[in-house]
């Protein structure tokens, strides 16, 4: 394997739902918001112009894929990166200069 190590089940299952959370637009800005530190999903409606159940189902996937943590907060609840080197890798992730074929079906 060239010295490599190899993507265990888990990883390749990990990255899975990185990349099934990464796949819709609405998921990457809320995450964007979310490099930035803990927020309501109110405030992160607000600033992103979405509406509230909107908002609320797409935090639901990212928490689904263990991207995102819920904290309550008496009668409300604030959202945050489940670990803070989700966004150091988002934003490695968003520097890296990919070479797309113009041919591809999936750009």
């Amino acid at each position: 394997m060239n010295g490599s190590a190899s993507v265990t089940q888990l990883e390749a299952a990990s990255l899975e739902g990185i990349g099934r959370a990464l796949a819709d637009e609405t998921r990457r800005r809320v995450l964007a918001v979310l490099i930035d530190g803990p927020a309501y999903p109110s405030d992160i409606a607000a600033q992103l112009g979405l509406g509230k159940a909107n908002t609320s189902n797409h935090l639901s996937c990212l928490r689904g894929c263990g991207l995102v943590v819920a904290e309550p907060e008496g009668r409300r609840v604030r959202y945050e990166l489940a670990d803070r080197r989700i966004a150091d890798g988002l934003r490695l992730l968003s520097q890296v200069m990919l070479v797309i074929d113009p041919d591809c079906s999936h750009a």
